[in-house]
């Protein structure tokens, strides 16, 4: 299925290594030089109103302006190139996004997702290629079909770079980002995977029966491949960071290493394995993307509580890097092509006009159709279908798969003096530059006009509940510093008089959500399920819960939250044990290797999921008593709080019930583990008092290390 000429190592990246080998002072200070104006461009962004990737290219078609003044020349010394895309670049921006994504999120909109993904991108890239078949020669300028194809393949995957940051900044609902997001990370999969059957095509002279049938079969070995491939390795790499727990370095290079690995390693088994004569392929953006999004959602509970934040912050900040980078040299690649040309300028209008056509197509009755089978719950509103069918912006993907065409391609039909790889270049560059000037500047404005980002109910309760409680530690804090004499008098009243307004209003808001009885127990259940989260994160970071039983109990968290923000009937908390799918596949994968449970570890299990329930409701009840102590204690509705109290004091004795259950099976297991559990807690005071004294500057960082080795070692005995 791949020949040689199509092995993307030999026709385009063999000379990557000597690339590297050959990089010079210039290029290298260019780089940074770009990441100080992007970094500026961010404020000018934020300013301006303008999307970010659209300042960046526009500065790529600056720097180009600039480079050919003599004195200025070195700005043109670096080139954006397919190894640079797709070593360094793509596998970064496919992690950062799929890292990020809640796995039960997406399996729940896994069918609109697959047909946002597969089956609207086919309704693309088929459009595509017939409108501009059929379009172009009444311009002069007709192209083999196999070349619309080929065109149809690269451009329909979208980028959501632009839109995501539109959707943070005006508050676009969850669920539609999500769909934003699980899209592009799929689509640039099928997008690729399709892009390299069109481009055998149109290397083999065209289409054959054979060739579409062999297509179609290697299409599936490459995504089915690619998904189990990535899988693997993600569970591989949470493996190995379970086993670096104790090493915050060590966690966040596995997760730089699984980014860039999985990518490459799934390129070389495509160019290299085969069974019974049969070219295996993988798809290397589905590889990543799942590995991703396994580590994403199983291997950070294992990582250090340091360090899953600061991976969060380092992927984030790669991506905003790439991206720069990859925004302005598409400005600069874009200033070099010949748009203006009679012979490109029209053709590449009626492209422009047809690639957002066929989005329109590949949106609505796609989606119309998902509606009219879905659960009322379930269906994606009219308004959101405007932003999708809008939202399609282009970028990297688009650009690297132009750049992977060989620029010796010619075709029967092909009757023009450019070459097809430079027209299609072209042709991509014009659409990228009118979605993110045209649309990605117009996506704020619809959204305001459809308005999708308007707070929903649950949200504006919460918005004033938390507007109150602001204003109500304001007032307290003010008041400790006049007592103190922080501050003088004249200041304080001032200040108090200002924040008792504010606070009065607020309350006067959370006055009107507590006259609805459901919605406030709802908005306050909200609130203390941030409190459950967080009590459960400190237990499994503490060694009192195993990453199983966190896991459990973090998933029936999350359903529950759902429930909330719906403002469902959630009076009744369940408590038995929750899985989702990946972890039933992990559940099976451990009994296949190392066999089933045994009872005393079911036992173990049992126990610790509920003294672990027993006492995250423990901290609620604390939190929900602060709350009625509190001087400024109507923020909350009085009835919503005494509701929350008797279902957590009912939920506890429920729990604890349950524990002393699973203590009768076994007293012996359960006492020592027990025993192990509070040596586990005595530990974690240990580690938050000499926090406490190096934060003080009470120890010197040396003493605060050797006293921290003593600990780890009786945290390894406990283990």
């Amino acid at each position: 299925m791949c020949p040689d000429e199509l092995c993307i190592h030999r026709v385009h990246l063999a000379p990557a290594v000597a690339s590297f080998m050959e990089l010079s002072l210039v290029p290298v200070l260019l780089v940074f030089v770009l990441f100080a104006v992007s970094g500026a461009a961010f404020f000018v962004a934020r300013r301006s109103g303008v999307p970010h990737s659209v300042i960046l290219v526009a500065i790529g078609v600056l720097l180009t302006a600039l480079s050919h003044i003599p004195t200025l020349s070195f700005l043109g010394s670096l080139e954006l190139t397919p190894e640079l895309l797709f070593y360094i670049f793509l596998p970064t921006l496919i992690f950062e996004s799929a890292y990020a994504i809640s796995i039960r999120r997406l399996t729940q909109d896994a069918v609109p997702v697959a047909l946002l993904s597969i089956v609207s991108l086919l309704i693309s890239a088929l459009t595509i290629a017939a409108g501009l078949y059929y379009f172009l020669p009444l311009v002069g300028f007709p192209i083999p079909f196999v070349v619309a194809f080929l065109f149809g393949s690269l451009i329909s995957a979208t980028d959501p770079v632009a839109v995501l940051a539109l959707f943070k900044e005006y508050g676009a609902p969850r669920r539609l980002a999500l769909l934003f997001e699980g899209e592009s990370l799929f689509n640039d999969a099928t997008g690729f995977a399709l892009f390299l059957i069109a481009l055998e095509f149109a290397l083999k002279g065209g289409f054959a029966s054979d060739t579409a049938l062999e297509g179609v079969v290697s299409f599936t070995v490459m995504m089915l491949g690619g998904a189990l491939f990535g899988l693997i390795i993600g569970g591989v790499f949470s493996k190995m960071i379970g086993w670096a727990r104790s090493s915050e370095s060590v966690a966040i290079t596995l997760t730089i290493v699984l980014a860039h690995v999985t990518f490459l390693l799934s390129e070389f088994i495509s160019h290299h394995a085969h069974i019974g004569g049969f070219e295996i392929h993988l798809s290397a953006i589905t590889a990543t993307t799942v590995a991703a999004m396994v580590l994403g959602n199983y291997g950070r509970t294992k990582m250090p509580l340091r360090a899953e934040e600061f991976v969060e912050k380092f992927w984030g900040q790669m991506a905003f890097l790439a991206n720069s980078i990859i925004f302005i040299l598409i400005g600069m690649l874009a200033s070099s092509l010949p748009f203006s040309s009679p012979e490109l300028f029209v053709p590449i209008f009626i492209a422009v006009i047809v690639v957002a056509f066929a989005r329109a197509l590949s949106i609505y009755p796609v989606v119309g159709g998902w509606n009219r089978f879905a659960e009322e719950a379930r269906r994606i509103p009219r308004a959101w279908q405007h932003l999708l069918a809008w939202g399609s912006l282009r970028g990297a993907l688009a650009v690297t798969m132009a750049l992977l065409i060989p620029a010796s391609l010619t075709l029967p039909g092909w009757e023009h003096a450019m070459p097809i790889s430079e027209a299609l270049l072209a042709f991509t560059t014009g659409c990228i530059f009118v979605t993110l000037f045209f649309k990605a500047t117009t996506i704020g404005p619809l959204m305001q006009y459809l308005k999708v980002g308007r707070l929903s109910e649950i949200e504006t309760a919460e918005y004033d509940e938390a507007r109150a409680l602001v204003y109500a530690r304001v007032l307290e804090r003010l008041a400790r510093f006049s007592e103190k004499n922080y501050i003088p008098e004249s200041v304080y009243t001032s200040l108090r008089n200002h924040y008792e307004k504010r606070l009065q209003e607020s309350s006067a808001e959370c006055a009107k959500v507590g006259a609805q009885e459901k919605l406030a127990e709802a908005a306050l259940r909200v609130w203390v399920l941030g409190i459950e989260k967080e009590s459960l994160k400190d237990l499994l970071l503490h060694g009192e819960v195993s990453e199983r039983v966190y896991k459990r109990i973090a998933n029936k968290l999350t359903i529950r939250t759902e429930d909330a923000e719906r403002h469902l009937n959630s009076s009744e908390i369940h408590i038995t044990p929750g899985e989702d799918i990946i972890e039933r596949v992990a559940g099976w994968i451990r009994t296949m290797l190392y066999g089933a449970p045994t009872e005393a570890a079911r036992i173990a299990d049992e126990y610790t999921y509920y003294r672990a329930l027993i006492i995250i409701a423990h901290k609620v009840e604390k939190e929900i008593a602060r709350i009625k102590a509190a001087r400024h204690h109507g923020i909350f509705s009085a009835a919503a709080v005494a509701r929350t109290e008797e279902i957590y004091a009912r939920f506890k004795a429920d729990a604890r019930a349950k524990m002393d259950a699973a203590e009768k099976k076994d007293p012996a297991i359960t006492r020592a583990l027990s025993e192990r559990l509070a040596h586990c807690g005595v530990l974690k005071v240990e580690e938050h008092v000499l926090d406490e004294l190096l934060e003080h500057e009470m120890i010197t960082p040396k003493v605060r290390a050797a006293l921290e080795e003593e600990l780890e070692r009786d945290i390894r005995a406990l283990a």
